[in-house]
């Protein structure tokens, strides 16, 4: 198995609102942690990677957010313009006029390219060593096939000149499975492990990048062990919750109420957490890591909250 940090490149992806910004912004700060400069990049810039990190808002120039991580937000229009500088010597002052007009037309009529322009420069910083790991907020994963697989779809495309040679340097970083990885983060519960099943089974036929692990995210810890959970099941028992009210003042057994319930409440979230969990082990390689990252409770955010998941992070891959 290949060790989840030591690739160039990670794309991390999932159902929206299962946090796979937090868990890019973990994994680079965990990675910068064992002494690697990283690059985590925002494909769609709402800001969210900023929040986690405390910084300001970030753009196409990467900024210094935390020792060793480089934080940017994707702009495709940025991208095109660098790409016509380093390849065609074409001045970036401004907007490039009639080419960005042409850009925009051309990448509404023909699907693919800015997600070209997205993945090209991600995988530019890669060859360029710039950075020692690249990790990318991806797309959630009902677009992510799409991004990934468009050098795929130019280069059978396209048979000769520059456009295809410009793809095939691509997509030899990125059909590397020791180079270049996705991973999946899923909640425990249905509709995420359900999409994140069916991604795995598509990734590799469809766009030949590999699936470098998956992480379970906002996983509840185990309220009770099987013998303590016994002992709950007893006390919980209408005759025995009567002899403790009992004892109790009226708000004792108003508390006791709620305690109760709220346990109750919290072994069946657990419950059919594990059973999508299993589902979800089930549904991927064997060979593919799945690692659990906790539910946070409390009040914990931002560069905190993510100090707290890059240690249970580091806990899971054995650090």
């Amino acid at each position: 198995m290949i060790d989840l940090l030591a690739r160039d490149l990670l794309f991390v992806t999932g159902k929206g609102g299962v946090g796979k910004t937090t868990v890019a912004a973990v994994i680079g700060m965990l990675a910068a942690e064992r002494g690697q400069k990283v690059l985590v990049c925002e494909t769609d810039p709402k800001g969210d990677l900023a929040a986690l990190y405390e910084c300001g808002p970030t753009g196409f120039t990467p900024l210094e957010v935390s020792p060793g991580v480089f934080a940017m937000s994707m702009d495709t229009e940025a991208s095109l313009r660098e790409y016509l500088k380093l390849n065609l010597r074409v001045p970036t002052v401004g907007r490039i006029g009639p080419v960005a007009k042409a850009f925009d037309f051309v990448a509404t009529a023909a699907p693919g390219v800015r997600e070209i322009l997205t993945v090209g420069k991600l995988c530019y910083e890669v060859r360029e060593r710039t950075y020692d790991l690249v990790v990318v907020d991806a797309s959630p994963t009902g677009h992510i096939l799409g991004e990934l697989a468009a050098p795929v779809g130019i280069n059978e495309l396209v048979r000769v000149g520059a456009v295809r040679s410009q793809t095939q340097w691509m997509l030899d970083i990125l059909s590397d499975p020791a180079r270049t990885g996705v991973v999946l983060v899923a909640t425990p519960e249905e509709m995420p492990v359900r999409e994140a099943v069916e991604l795995a089974g598509r990734l590799g036929a469809e766009t030949g990048v590999a699936l470098a692990g998956v992480v379970a995210n906002r996983v509840l810890p185990e309220l009770f062990a099987r013998s303590e959970e016994a002992a709950f099941e007893a006390l919980s028992a209408p005759a025995r919750t009567r002899d403790l009210a009992g004892a109790l003042d009226s708000g004792g057994r108003d508390g006791l109420a709620g305690v109760l319930e709220a346990a109750r409440l919290a072994l069946r979230i657990r419950r059919g957490g594990a059973a999508h969990l299993r589902t979800l082990r089930d549904g991927i390689a064997p060979e593919v890591p799945l690692v659990i990252l906790p539910y946070l409770f409390g009040r914990s955010t931002g560069r905190r909250a993510v100090r707290q998941l890059a240690e249970a992070l580091a806990e899971e891959l054995g650090e």
